[in-house]
């Protein structure tokens, strides 16, 4: 099993999500910026549709890497210089946890307010009677995802670095 590109013996593919994780957020934020400040709204369906895109391809990658190449994620803790005690193991499975559940409500919350925004909102995208709803599932897909990405991040540290 080849070691991550980012110094911790994980894989390519979870140090790609990472980076994707921690990319995620600030991409997030301009993206809002952009439609809440500038009233740029054709940018804000582009960046929100290219993230998306992105983050399905990147996620679908790391579980088939995952799963099918490296056998699971404890395979990759194994690889760890230094192993866990069955007290740390149960601490990372824990995280593990924790971020799955955001992980899994994030693209199922994203994908309920892009497809509601592409059938609902006007070509181009323009205020209109759904952008009270979109609103608010915009603000909770955010939230969502940042949770998703603080716990990614989480678990990779706890898991691989610390």
């Amino acid at each position: 099993m080849a070691d991550g590109f980012l110094g911790f013996r994980t894989s390519f593919m979870l140090d790609f999500v990472v980076c994707a994780l921690a990319a995620v957020v600030p991409t997030l934020v301009f993206s809002i910026y952009l439609v809440k400040f500038k009233s740029k709204y054709v940018a804000h369906r582009n960046i929100q549709l290219g993230l998306a895109v992105v983050l399905l391809i990147a996620v679908g990658a790391f579980e088939v890497d995952m799963q099918l190449v490296q056998g699971g994620w404890q395979n990759v803790v194994a690889k760890r210089e230094i192993q866990l005690t069955p007290e740390q193991l149960q601490s990372v499975r824990q995280v593990l946890w924790i971020h799955l559940a955001f992980a899994v409500s994030s693209p199922i919350l994203w994908a309920v307010t892009i497809v509601l925004a592409l059938r609902r909102m006007p070509k181009p995208p323009a205020p209109c009677e759904h952008s009270s709803l979109h609103k608010k599932l915009g603000w909770a897909s955010t939230i969502d995802l940042t949770l998703t990405s603080i716990t990614g991040l989480w678990f990779y540290f706890v898991a691989f670095v610390q």
